[in-house]
């Protein structure tokens, strides 16, 4: 599985950082980004951002992409 955000469509509720700190974080511009490791896809966001999902936080990947207010989290398989 694998994951990106478009950060046009994003709110910065946070809501995604709150449901999974590992894959999601929001940056100075106040919006959310997908992390892989402790590296920020932040240079180039969007589609170009996207990382793999570790098998164990799919689960939690997949609520915060229904929960996200600006439905700007997108899941790959």
């Amino acid at each position: 599985m694998k994951v990106w955000i478009d950060q046009d469509l994003c709110t910065g509720d946070g809501l995604c950082e709150e449901i999974c700190p590992d894959v999601f974080t929001l940056a100075d511009d106040g919006l959310a980004y997908v992390k892989d490791g402790d590296k920020m896809m932040n240079d180039p966001g969007g589609a170009q951002g996207t990382v793999a999902v570790p098998t164990h936080l799919e689960d939690a990947v997949v609520e915060a992409a229904e929960e996200c207010p600006g439905e700007c989290i997108f899941v790959e398989s």
